[in-house]
C-alpha cells in the first residue's frame, strides 16, 4: 500500500481480536433480539396518494414497510412571524430535521370566547403548506392543554373561569368545547393530511397527562370525528400512567433534559437529572415537568416495552426562568441526546429546535406566570429557550453538533433503528460514582455500536484509563481496540463494530461514523475522530481483497479532508475511509446532489452601538417569594421598573436589514427589557447569556424610533438559581448591574 495511507499492520490470526496486552476490560452480553412486533397499532389512513406508506413496530416507525430513524424538531408557527417561516424551516432541514412538531395554543386562536384568529403568524394552514413546499413532515400537537409556558398551558381565561368545568376529564362541558376546537384545527388541516398529499403525519392529544386513560380516547375519538385522519396518534409518555391506554391506541413519545428551570431547587443539578447523563432502559424521565406534576413515578407505564422508543422532548436548550436561570453549555445538550440514541431511541425529537417569542395578547400577555397560578415566571416576550436556533434564527453551536448526528442517522439509521439496547455488566450506581464507565450497546446480535458518555453536566468526571470493550456477542467474543485505551475526561462519542461499508466489514473503529458518499467510482465514508483517542480501523480480511487471515488494522490514522485508507473489496468495489477532525467533521455537510462539502464559518461582522444613560438604578426590590410549598422567588412587575437603568439605543441611520442584524447586549443584572417608543418588544432573565434581538422584526419603526433599554439591579443575595460561569464577583457590593456592551451583529443572510 502507498505509504502515504496509514501504516498497515497484520495481527496475529484471532476471530475476537483478543490480543496479548490485557486490560480492565468492561463487558456487556448481546442477544439476538427476537422480531420486532407489530399488528396492534390503531392507525389512521397511512397512505398518501404517490402510494407512500408510513406505518409502525414495536421498535420504529416504518415508511414503505421498511424501519426509518427520522429526525424531529420543534418549532411554534405562532412564536415566529410568518415572514420568517421559511428561512427559519430551510435552517432546520439544512440541519437535518425531517419532521416539525408544533403545538396549537388554544389561547392563541380564541383568547376571546367565539372569536377565532388563524391570520398572520397564528395561520396555522398557511405553516403546513409551507412545511409541505419544503418537504418536511409535521406532527400537529393539539392540546387542549399544552403546557409550553404558555398563559394557563394554553388555557383561554374564558375557560378557566369555568370554575363548575373540570379540564382536562370526561366533562361533558369541557369535552363540547374541546370538540370546537378540534373542529377548528381540522379546517386548518384540511388538504394538509398525509392521506391527501400534505405534510401531517401525526397528531398528539393533550400533554404530559397521567390521569385516566379514558380522557385521552375521548379526545382521540373527538379528533377522528373532527377528520383529523393521520397515521399516528400520539401522547407523551411521562408521567408514568397507573393504568395504560389501551395497547396500540396512542404512542407514548418520551423527553429528557439535562437539567430543568423548572425545579423548585435553586442548586446545581439538585434531583434525578444526574440520570440523563447516563445509559438506562427506562424511558420515563423522573424530573421532567415536575413543577405541574409534581415527582414522577418511578419506571415506565406498564406495556411501554410494546412501542418503540420515540422522542419529542429531548432538551435542545432550557429557557431562564426567574428563580432558575439555567445556562445550557452546548455539550449539556449533545451528551443527553447520545445517551438517548445509546438507550435505545429511534426517533429523535428536540424541544425546542427552534425558539421563539410570544405573540401579542388581545387581554393579557401570554406567558406563564405565578400570577396566574402557574409554578413558574417566563419573560413575558422571549421565548429562545437557547435551542439550536435561536428566536431569531441566531445558530447556536449545538446546531453543528447536532447536524453531524444527524448526517449519521440519515446514512446508517435505518438497520440502528432496529437494535435494542443492552447495558453493560457494571454500571454507576448513585450520582456520585464517577469511576464506573457509562456505556452501552445497541446491537442485532452480530453488529452494532458502542455509546459512551464521560461527561456530566457541573460535574468534572474523570478520564478512565486502561479501557477495552468485551462485547460477548451470540457469534463469539469480541475485544477492542487492540490496545487499552484512555477514555478523557469529559467527552462522549459512539464507535462501530462489524459495520458493513460497502461490502467490507470494519470490525471495529475507535472513530465515529459520520455520512457516506457516492461518486459512481468509489463509495467515500467519513468519520470523527474521537479527541484524545488515537483512530484505528480494523477489517474482516475475508472481505477485502488480497487480505490474510488476520484482520487488516490500520493504526494512528491521522485526520484530513482526504481518503486516507482506500481498500478494494473482495466483490471488486473500491471503498475510502476520510477521517476528520472536530472542526471539519462539524463543518461538514451533503449538498443537494449528495455529495460532501465543507461549510466556511460565517463572518459576521459587529458594530459598536452608541447608547445615551438616562436614568441611573434606583435601590434594588426586596426580591419576594411565593407562597405554598414552591417558596421560589417572584419576578418583577411593571411597577419595579421605575427604579430600572435606562438608556437610550441609538441606531445608525443606515441599517442593512438585508444581513438579519443583531441588537446583542452584554449585561450583568437581574432583568433587562426592551421598549421601542414605550411599548415593550423583548425582554431578558439574566441568565450569563447575550441578550439578543432581531431588528427586523421592528422594521422600519424601530429605525427611528425611542428605542430604550432598562436593567434592574442584581442583588447578591438574590434567592436563585445562577449557573457558576453566569454568578458576577459582587465584591463588596450587595447588588449589581453593569452594562457590558452594545453592539450590532450583521449575521450572514440564509441560504433560500
Amino acid at each position: 500500500m502507498n505509504s502515504r495511507f496509514a501504516t498497515l499492520l497484520l495481527v496475529g490470526v484471532c476471530a475476537s481480536l483478543m490480543f496479548s496486552i490485557r486490560a480492565e476490560e468492561v463487558s456487556a452480553t448481546i442477544q439476538t433480539p427476537p422480531p420486532a412486533e407489530s399488528g396492534y397499532f390503531k392507525l389512521g389512513s397511512n397512505k398518501n396518494p404517490a402510494g407512500h406508506e408510513i406505518g409502525v413496530n414495536s421498535r420504529s416507525l416504518l415508511f414503505d414497510g421498511q424501519p426509518v430513524f427520522p429526525v424531529m424538531g420543534e418549532m411554534h408557527y405562532a412564536r415566529v412571524p410568518q415572514a420568517e417561516w421559511r428561512d427559519e424551516l430551510l435552517k432546520m432541514k439544512a440541519g437535518g430535521v425531517d419532521i416539525v412538531a408544533t403545538y396549537v395554543f388554544w389561547i392563541h386562536h380564541e383568547e376571546i370566547e367565539g372569536k377565532w384568529d388563524w391570520s398572520g403568524q397564528r395561520d396555522l394552514k398557511k405553516f403546513l403548506q409551507t412545511c409541505n413546499e419544503l418537504g418536511l413532515k409535521v406532527i400537529v400537537r393539539c392540546g387542549p392543554w399544552c403546557h409550553g409556558e404558555v398563559r394557563n398551558g394554553g388555557f383561554p381565561d374564558w375557560m378557566v373561569a369555568h370554575k363548575d368545568w373540570k379540564l382536562r376529564s370526561t366533562d361533558t362541558n369541557f369535552l363540547a368545547a374541546t370538540k370546537i376546537l378540534y373542529g377548528e384545527i381540522s379546517k386548518q388541516l384540511q388538504g394538509e393530511l398525509w392521506k391527501v398529499g400534505g405534510p401531517v403525519i401525526g397528531i398528539q392529544v393533550d400533554n404530559e397527562f397521567g390521569g385516566s386513560p379514558n380522557y385521552l380516547m375521548a379526545l382521540k375519538k373527538l379528533a377522528i370525528e373532527a377528520g383529523l385522519d393521520v397515521p399516528l396518534y400520539i401522547k407523551t409518555g411521562w408521567p408514568a400512567m397507573r393504568s395504560p391506554v389501551p395497547l396500540g391506541e396512542l404512542l407514548p413519545l418520551f423527553g429528557a433534559y439535562p437539567d430543568g428551570f423548572w425545579s423548585r431547587s435553586i442548586k446545581p443539578m439538585d434531583g434525578d437529572d444526574w440520570e440523563n447523563f447516563t445509559f438506562k432502559i427506562t424511558r420515563t424521565d423522573a424530573g421532567i415537568g415536575n413543577d405541574t406534576l409534581k415527582k414522577n413515578q418511578d419506571g415506565d407505564t406498564a406495556g411501554t416495552e410494546k412501542y418503540p422508543h420515540l422522542t419529542c422532548e429531548v432538551g435542545g436548550g432550557m429557557p431562564a426562568s426567574y428563580h432558575r436561570r439555567i445556562n445550557y453549555d452546548p455539550r449539556d445538550v449533545e451528551a443527553v441526546v447520545l445517551t438517548q440514541l445509546g438507550g435505545g431511541s429511534s426517533l429523535l425529537g428536540y424541544y425546542m429546535y427552534h425558539g421563539g417569542q410570544n405573540p401579542e395578547g388581545k387581554l393579557s400577555t401570554l406567558q406563564e406566570s405565578q400570577a396566574t397560578g402557574y409554578p413558574n415566571d417566563l419573560p413575558v416576550k422571549s421565548y429562545d429557550f437557547n435551542a439550536p436556533l435561536g428566536e431569531f434564527g441566531q445558530v447556536n453551536p449545538q446546531y453543528y453538533w447536532l447536524r453531524r448526528l444527524h448526517l449519521f442517522l440519515h446514512d446508517f439509521g435505518a438497520p440502528l433503528a432496529q437494535m435494542p439496547t443492552t447495558l453493560p455488566d457494571l454500571r454507576p450506581t448513585n450520582k456520585t460514582d464517577f469511576a464506573t464507565l457509562r456505556w452501552a450497546v445497541r446491537s442485532d446480535g452480530n453488529h452494532g455500536y458502542v455509546y459512551v458518555n464521560n461527561y456530566q453536566r457541573l460535574q468534572p468526571l474523570p478520564a478512565k484509563k486502561d479501557v477495552q470493550f468485551k462485547l460477548n456477542l451470540p457469534g463469539g467474543e469480541l475485544v477492542f481496540p487492540a490496545k487499552p485505551v484512555t477514555i478523557p475526561a469529559d467527552e462522549f462519542f459512539f464507535w462501530p463494530f462489524n459495520l458493513n461499508l460497502g461490502g467490507a466489514i470494519l470490525i471495529y473503529a475507535t472513530a465515529q461514523p459520520i455520512c457516506t458518499t457516492d461518486d459512481g467510482t468509489a463509495q467515500t465514508f467519513f468519520f470523527a475522530e474521537t479527541p484524545g483517542v488515537q483512530a484505528e480501523f480494523a477489517f474482516d480480511p475475508q472481505t477485502v481483497a488480497g487480505g490474510t487471515d488476520a484482520p487488516t488494522v490500520f493504526k494512528n490514522v491521522k485526520p484530513g479532508r482526504r481518503a486516507m485508507i482506500k481498500l478494494q473489496t473482495k466483490a471488486g468495489g473500491e471503498i475510502r475511509i476520510v477521517l476528520l477532525d472536530e472542526a471539519d467533521s462539524l463543518a461538514l455537510r451533503k449538498d443537494d446532489a449528495g455529495q460532501a462539502v465543507f461549510e466556511k464559518a460565517p463572518k459576521n461582522s459587529t458594530l459598536k452601538v452608541k447608547t445615551e444613560l438616562l436614568q441611573s438604578a434606583g435601590p434594588a426590590r426586596e426580591v419576594p417569594l411565593s407562597g405554598g410549598k414552591s417558596h421560589i422567588a417572584i419576578a418583577p412587575n411593571d411597577a419595579d421598573f421605575t427604579n430600572a437603568a435606562i438608556w437610550k439605543i441609538k441606531l445608525p441611520q443606515k441599517l442593512d436589514l438585508g444581513s438579519h442584524p443583531i441588537l446583542r447586549i452584554r449585561y450583568v443584572g437581574d432583568v433587562a427589557r426592551l421598549t421601542l417608543n414605550g411599548k415593550l418588544i423583548e425582554d431578558n432573565f439574566y441568565c450569563g447569556r447575550e441578550f439578543d434581538l432581531g431588528l427586523n422584526r421592528c422594521a422600519p419603526e424601530i429605525l427611528n424610533g425611542d428605542l430604550q433599554l432598562e436593567i434592574l439591579p442584581l442583588r447578591q443575595d438574590a434567592p436563585i438559581f445562577l449557573e457558576p460561569k453566569a454568578r458576577p464577583d459582587f465584591g463588596a457590593d450587595k447588588t449589581l448591574l453593569k452594562l457590558q456592551s452594545v453592539v450590532i451583529v450583521n449575521q450572514v443572510a440564509s441560504k433560500k
